[in-house]
């Protein structure tokens, strides 16, 4: 399989029969263009209505490349950013479809929407979308029951509450497979100190084939590298992404 990355949690992955994208959101090398010249069918996947996740640039393709699925979360649906005849597929957690080429989970988020589990030619493939660990930095200073005021967030958040949501998605996940040849993966330098922290539970419970970071953007691609380090640990292959348009056969 070809991997290649477009942009923040974006990507493209090619296999023999088909091209699957996830969360296509902007895409500044322009690595669209040449997947859509391409004869195989395109499958198409939104974890959730966030504009940076899912845009509705993706519905145009289907003009230029007639054989493209959409396969969308329901929260998309629910936030009236695309119509119910705009996707051939919408899912929530539990939800699942398949066709002759790839079969498809959606499991669940501790934001909006969905994770991805993939099966496509004998690989298994594991694309988060916004699930992670988000208030980790939080956690020392937590008491159980307890909120904490987040200036950034502009809320009041329970970081103990959402850990353990947190890792109750994971044991869901488990029940699916505990093993992927392929996992897309929140590291975000943003959330400030336990960044990686979801990103290592996550290889705590799993085993994996390759682990790729993502929604990286704003705190740049050397942060993301800091994963490397506990996947090391684990002999787990890690890319380095170093630009957009980037591509490694996995």
């Amino acid at each position: 399989m070809k991997l290649t990355y477009i942009f923040h949690s974006g990507f493209v992955l090619e296999n023999e029969q088909s091209i699957l994208v996830f969360d296509y959101w902007l895409d500044p090398s322009g690595v669209m263009e040449g997947v859509l010249k391409s004869d195989k069918p395109l499958y198409v996947f939104s974890s959730h209505f966030h504009e940076d996740h899912f845009t509705r640039v993706i519905f145009e393709w289907k003009k230029q490349k007639p054989n493209t699925t959409y396969i969308l979360s329901k929260d998309i649906l629910r936030h009236r950013r695309a119509n119910k005849e705009d996707a051939d597929v919408w899912l929530a957690k539990g939800g699942s479809w398949s066709d002759d080429r790839i079969s498809v989970k959606a499991l669940g988020s501790t934001d909006s929407g969905v994770s991805w589990i993939v099966e496509t030619e004998g690989k298994l493939i594991f694309h988060a979308g916004d699930l992670n660990n988000w208030y980790a930095r939080f956690l020392s200073d937590a008491v159980p029951g307890q909120t904490i005021y987040s200036e950034e967030f502009e809320e009041d958040i329970d970081p103990i509450a959402h850990e353990k949501q947190y890792l109750g998605e994971l044991k869901d996940i488990r029940k699916v497979s505990d093993s992927f040849d392929l996992v897309m993966f929140p590291i975000d330098g943003r959330i400030g100190n336990g960044y990686t922290l979801g990103g290592r539970q996550f290889i705590d419970r799993f085993k994996v084939g390759m682990f790729v970071p993502m929604h990286f953007v704003a705190s740049g691609f050397e942060s993301s590298w800091r994963m490397k380090e506990f996947t090391d640990e684990k002999n787990i292959p890690f890319w380095e992404i170093n630009k957009e348009g980037e591509t490694i056969e996995v």
